[in-house]
């Protein structure tokens, strides 16, 4: 791997951290709950992008594998949250 590629690696991984935390703050301190749902939810795209990242400094397909997994889940998660917030109840 390149020196460049290497850097331009841990930088990103260290603004994704960021942003995560960023996330998690208003997933916590969130006014309502739209808000929160959307924190999740960027959450789950912000660690997908980090799974895929690591699939490029590791260079292994078992990361992108697991970040289709997560995008999958993390969309039904989105989905039943989605119809609990519209309802009040995620199963008919």
């Amino acid at each position: 791997m390149s020196p460049l590629l290497s850097w331009a690696i841990t930088i990103t991984l260290v603004l994704y951290a960021l942003a995560m935390g960023l996330g998690v703050m208003r997933l916590m301190r969130g006014p309502t709950a739209q808000d929160r749902v959307l924190a999740l939810d960027f959450l789950y795209i912000v660690g997908m992008l980090v799974m895929l990242v690591m699939a490029i400094r590791y260079d292994s397909s078992m990361y992108f594998e697991g970040a289709l997994l997560m995008v999958l889940f993390g969309f039904v998660g989105s989905v039943a949250l989605a119809k609990f917030l519209l309802r009040g109840e995620a199963i008919e």
